[in-house]
């Protein structure tokens, strides 16, 4: 039974997987079955909880109950049973139906309840970055967070040694060991030495996300959102930038294409790649509902409160939500747009932003770089 269950699970994630493929839009298709492209760790667990855990237990319970339908059919017709049997209660059938389905529930919620809440709390992982040289086997952190929050347990903490190759995952136990866990200091303490000039990059924190064993330790914010909702369309600021503000509305059906019509905006948001975006919401009329599908992420918009979330993009894109929460006849009109884009690009486009604000630009070389970077592509 269990090998069973197991490769009913496996092959409802792959055939999920197999659905959420694509060649580079990250929107709906017609006669697309499966969610959309996961483009987070949290959307990717998001999705391991419908196509590993929900999908085999819909699909058991649903051809149980086909099989027990049918059985009473051929088995209790009034052919097969001519005289009906008279009984008023079946004590073990009656505890079955009672215990399974709370059994069932309880894993469920084992699930879901995990997703809600990190979905719910702002991650506040930090990450040290250090300079091997060849002798250094020690290298220690300030385990400063909150008393509820301290890195406290080996899967707290994730160790990588970076090389001109990419970054190498290391292996608690076999590469290094910690010392110090759930005190003011902790030390990460290699088995060997890095190499001088090898990149060390240690991640401490409670905010594990991502499906398998695939988990990272998600970041603290490295800037906030502001979206706010209104019949009918979005504004957007960038409190950490110099808080300036645009309005974002879906484009007109002959300023865009057929396929983005009712997709695309006016004015996209951008965030940078790989950081931890905290998105703060409200609304100025009624409510309406902050969506991101490819991040797995839906957060009401609600007039005179203030709710909050975070995504964090893996990858460059576009990427497309709506509003969520029918909020009036052109609900349908209320798209979100966002555009993941390099580091240096986002610096760029902050420095646009404020110039037309009327502000000093932040990050004077950011947009040199980026032409720099574009032009030797180019080559």
């Amino acid at each position: 039974m269990k090998r069973l269950i197991g490769g009913i699970a496996g092959g409802l994630v792959a055939l999920g997987a197999a659905f959420a493929q694509d060649s580079g839009w990250n929107g709906p298709k017609d006669g697309d079955v499966g969610m959309l492209p996961a483009a987070s760790k949290l959307a990717e667990e998001v999705h391991f909880f419908h196509n590993g855990v929900l999908m085999p237990i819909i699909t058991i319970i649903s051809v149980f109950v086909l099989a027990l339908l049918l059985y009473v059919v051929f088995r209790y017709n009034v052919k097969s049973n001519p005289v009906p049997r008279k009984f008023s209660h079946n004590t073990l059938v009656e505890v079955i139906w009672t215990g399974v389905p709370i059994l069932i529930l309880l894993v469920i919620a084992f699930f879901s309840f995990d997703l809600l809440y990190k979905e719910d709390v702002i991650p506040d992982g930090k990450q040290i970055v250090a300079r091997g040289d060849g002798a250094t086997t020690d290298f220690p952190f300030a385990n400063d967070f909150p008393a509820s929050r301290t890195a406290a347990a080996p899967k707290h903490v994730q160790v990588f040694k970076g090389t001109a190759a990419g970054a190498e995952g290391l292996v608690h136990g076999r590469d290094y060991t910690l010392e110090g866990l759930g005190s003011a200091t902790v030390t990460v303490k290699f088995a060997a030495a890095p190499a001088a000039g090898e990149t060390v990059v240690i991640r401490a924190g409670r905010s594990l996300v991502g499906a398998g064993a695939a988990k990272e330790i998600a970041l603290a914010p490295t800037m906030t959102l502001k979206a706010v909702g209104y019949q009918w369309g979005w504004s957007y600021a960038y409190p950490d930038f110099g808080d300036f503000e645009f309005v974002s509305n879906m484009l007109p059906e002959d300023k865009t294409t057929p396929e983005l019509y009712r997709f695309d905006v006016d004015n996209r948001v951008v965030v940078p790649v790989g950081e931890t975006i905290r998105i703060v919401t409200t609304a100025r009329d009624v409510i309406h509902a902050f969506a991101l599908p490819n991040f797995a992420i839906k957060i009401d918009a609600v007039p005179g409160r203030i709710n909050e979330t975070w995504f964090k993009a893996d990858r460059e894109g576009v990427f497309f939500g709506q509003c969520s929460e029918i909020c009036g006849v052109r609900h349908s009109a209320m798209p979100i747009a966002v555009e993941v884009v390099s580091r240096p690009k986002f610096e760029a486009w902050v420095d646009s932003q404020r110039a037309q604000a009327g502000l000093e630009p932040m990050f004077g070389a950011a947009r040199e770089k980026f032409a720099a970077a574009d032009a030797a592509a180019a080559q």
